[in-house]
């Protein structure tokens, strides 16, 4: 079955009573891309198309009900994001880990995994004050996923509640990692030739009517906590957009980190895809990962020191209330002792023995030790063998 543009924006408005207003227009060349390669190189499963097509309908339709919000509630369009705090850095470098333990602190937004998945209320936030069916949704679908490849769980802590990546909130402009689902270097390409400005003009959009709801159920805060290695991919356009943001840059060697993010990604191409090649996977993304940590320094090097604070996955790991006191001190904040001692309550309830161990080998994924030097030879130069020694 081949996705049909056409039929999906209709579907989408017919799910969202007959509403036609999309919002920005700069969405429908990512929603093409995306489309065409998934159709030509995506190889999807039975379950992927319909995965994958309900997602792509299911985005259409939140941006539908968002634009009505937006015409319904036109101060939504004047919430301040102030900040943003930014977590970013390779995957596997601590940065969820990061991000949930600055949520626990209530003078942070945190973005969480059922509002980045389900941004669009099902209830009417101004009026209803009940219980956010919502929630229930989100936690339905993490079990879901986890029974569909429960090896899904050794990866990534996933939590229907806890904060976690705003990238779902970034596919609604169709301007993302769609990538990391499906087998498309065609869209790959595409993300590289074109400018991703409007994916975060709509993201900070998006953020605002997020940040409306929150203060619709009595939460107050001041700078969001967001965290998603896809920003090492644009990292630019993340200023850009964000002209106040204080990035946190997470570190650990890709030694460690590339196998076990080819692990992750093969694990989700075989949740959607029919017969997904482990070697496509690794090279991909080392390739992406590289590309984007190249680009990064470069644009660290043309910026003001004091935009960056850098953090070392070992140090999380074994000091981590040190880390945020470092953190703090970055972003000019106090750390009081409640704060710590919330802190603390989380990490002894949330430490990784709690989670099954993640097995793996770079081989499988037709990664060397000898290529994984030379793709990121100048990052490892810079911020891996220099701390090392």
């Amino acid at each position: 079955m081949a996705f049909d543009l056409k039929a999906m924006l209709d579907e989408a408005s017919k799910r969202a009573d007959g509403l036609t207003d999309f919002g920005p227009e700069d969405f429908r060349p990512g929603l093409e891309a995306v489309i065409s390669a998934m159709n030509g190189e995506g190889g999807l499963s039975e379950l992927g198309e319909q995965i994958l097509g309900g997602r792509i309908i299911e985005m259409l339709k939140n941006r539908l009900v968002i634009e009505d919000y937006f015409y319904r509630y036109p101060e939504i369009a004047d919430e301040q994001i102030e900040g943003p705090i930014v977590i970013v850095g390779l995957p596997r470098t601590g940065t969820t880990l990061l991000q949930r333990i600055l949520s626990v602190d209530p003078r942070f937004y945190p973005i969480l995994w059922w509002e980045t998945r389900y941004p669009a209320p099902v209830n009417d936030p101004a009026t209803d004050k009940g219980p956010d069916p919502r929630i229930d949704l989100a936690k339905a679908e993490v079990k879901a996923l986890i029974e569909a490849n429960p090896v899904l769980m050794s990866i990534h802590p996933w939590d229907a509640t806890g904060a976690d990546e705003e990238g779902m909130l970034l596919e609604h402009s169709f301007r993302s990692f769609f990538d990391a689902y499906v087998d498309i270097p065609g869209y790959t390409r595409w993300m590289w030739d074109n400018d991703q400005t409007p994916a975060y003009e709509y993201l900070k959009r998006v953020l605002k009517f997020v940040q409306w709801q929150k203060r619709q159920r009595g939460i107050q805060a001041g700078p969001w906590v967001l965290k998603a290695p896809h920003h090492l991919r644009q990292i630019d356009v993340l200023f850009k957009v964000f002209p106040d943001t204080r990035v946190i840059q997470t570190h650990r060697d890709p030694l460690q980190t590339i196998p076990s993010i080819a692990s992750f990604h093969f694990n989700l191409w075989q949740v959607y895809m029919k017969n997904p090649d482990p070697t496509r996977v690794g090279r991909q993304w080392s390739d992406i990962w590289a590309r984007g940590m190249q680009e990064t320094m470069q644009y660290r090097d043309a910026s003001a020191a004091d935009r960056f604070l850098d953090i070392w996955f070992a140090d999380t790991l074994t000091k981590p209330l040190e880390v945020v006191k470092t953190i703090y001190d970055f972003l000019g904040y106090s750390f009081p002792e409640d704060t710590k001692e919330k802190m603390q309550v989380f990490l002894e309830a949330n430490s990784r023995d709690k989670r099954p161990v993640h097995d793996y080998t770079m081989e499988y994924f037709g990664l060397s030790e000898a290529q994984i030097r030379q793709d990121f030879a100048g990052y490892r130069a810079r911020y891996i063998e220099p701390h090392d020694k």
